[in-house]
């Protein structure tokens, strides 16, 4: 009687973990596969990463684009990484805190670049294909930031999908807009964010993706030997995106397990994900 209860606990966490991580159904995500999409732009010494000049590189290279978007304090919509701008701009301040005026007095890197308006870096783009990223430093479940990005991509004249960390941002775009190509990104995490044993877990081995239910798997291409992600690439084989292979031999080990690849130029010691 205790084995039989033991097994059918046993089977139930099982079926329950194969429930979790399943993806969306099949769908034609043709446009995206077996591409190169340029991490923030096609980014190197003196061209920032997202920036306007970076953006052109990208486009005149003729690779897709994978950037990042969060809102300002005024809630225009710009495109950038960090929640803070110390990195970019040398500034201590984070970007939630300043409108889109004061974000124009900071230049990036110290180049003449600052940092774009998502309407603006779409112009600029055309018709290339595009992975958006909405960044969670505006809150976990910002329905204003993924209505008013989903309306800029509407405007948009090329192929467009859309990814987050947070479930709940992508699993907006499930409830509302279905219609939309969305992508759940994940690694392997240890402390990443300060979040709990718990949520780590959840994360790391795509089960959220019962919140998310994504079309890709969005994947740190170091991290594939994860169980979660194992699983869900064999099982039920969606179609995966490597993030970011830094230099040429990180793109072909890349290669190798992925469908599409979000690559940079050289090689970094201390990558910033």
């Amino acid at each position: 009687m205790l084995f039989l209860f033991c097994v059918s606990i046993v089977a139930l966490l099982f079926f329950g973990m194969l429930y979790a991580i399943a993806p969306n159904h099949s769908r034609d995500y043709s446009d995206f596969k077996g591409r190169m999409y340029a991490h923030r732009g096609l980014h190197q010494p003196g061209v920032p990463e997202n920036s306007m000049a970076a953006f052109k590189l990208a486009v005149e290279g003729g690779y897709g684009v994978e950037l990042d978007v969060q809102f300002t304090k005024d809630h225009h919509i710009v495109v950038f990484h960090d929640a803070n701008l110390k990195r970019m701009c040398g500034v201590n301040k984070r970007v939630r805190d300043c409108t889109y005026e004061e974000l124009q007095g900071y230049r990036l890197q110290d180049t003449d670049q600052t940092i774009p308006l998502f309407t603006d870096v779409l112009e600029v783009l055309g018709e290339t294909t595009l992975i958006c990223e909405i960044k969670n430093h505006n809150g976990n479940r910002n329905n204003r930031l993924c209505r008013e990005t989903y309306e800029a991509l509407c405007r948009y004249k090329g192929k467009y999908c859309i990814e987050s960390f947070s479930p709940f941002l992508v699993g907006w775009f499930r409830n509302n807009h279905p219609e939309v190509i969305r992508g759940q990104l994940s690694c392997a995490m240890k402390d990443e964010g300060g979040l709990g044993y718990v949520a780590r877990l959840a994360l790391s081995q795509l089960f959220i993706n019962c919140i998310s239910r994504p079309d890709f798997i969005a994947y740190r291409h170091q991290d594939y030997r994860q169980p979660g992600f194992y699983i869900c690439s064999k099982l039920y084989h969606p179609l995966l995106v490597a993030w970011t292979a830094r230099g040429n031999e990180e793109q072909n080990e890349a290669w190798k397990r992925f469908d599409a690849v979000i690559f940079e130029l050289y090689a970094n010691p201390h990558p910033v994900e």
